[in-house]
């Protein structure tokens, strides 16, 4: 089904819908349009995957969440470990520092953001943390410490 198809299915149906599953709806919508749109078969699928994962996104637990970035901390620690030439390090600093910099000022990367759009901060404090995050990491690229696990 296209995208032009969904959206006025979509449309007739949202008010059923609750709050929740009518942004979920409509942020994979928008990627869907996204992927009809791509003229490249990586693009397309980029898209896709993006539409698929706002289809199901929910809310995560904090408990959950936390121990979820304890494992992937802990993952990322097992790959510097295994990487005794320090190829990760080197791509990092020498491949990807722009884009990392570039990352660092996307708010949409930030957990604070959202939690600001959940109401769960106002503005004032989604706006310091974003500040504060931005300076950590800035610093820490800088001085090239916390970059790579170790």
């Amino acid at each position: 089904m296209s995208y032009e198809r969904l959206k006025q299915r979509q449309r007739a149906e949202r008010h059923t819908h609750n709050e929740n599953l009518a942004l979920r709806t409509h942020r994979s919508l928008s990627w869907l349009n996204r992927a009809e749109q791509a003229e490249d078969l990586d693009g397309q699928f980029i898209f896709l995957w993006i539409a698929f994962n706002a289809a199901y996104a929910t809310e995560i637990d904090e408990r959950l969440r936390l121990r979820e970035q304890e494992n992937f901390k802990v993952f990322l620690n097992k790959l510097c470990e295994l990487d005794q030439q320090n190829t990760l390090e080197k791509l990092v600093w020498q491949a990807f520092p722009g884009n990392i910099r570039v990352l660092l000022d996307n708010p949409f990367v930030f957990q604070s953001f959202w939690d600001y759009q959940n109401g769960k901060l106002s503005h004032e404090d989604w706006q310091q943390r974003f500040i504060a995050g931005k300076q950590r990491a800035k610093i820490a690229l800088g001085s090239r410490d916390g970059v790579m696990p170790r």
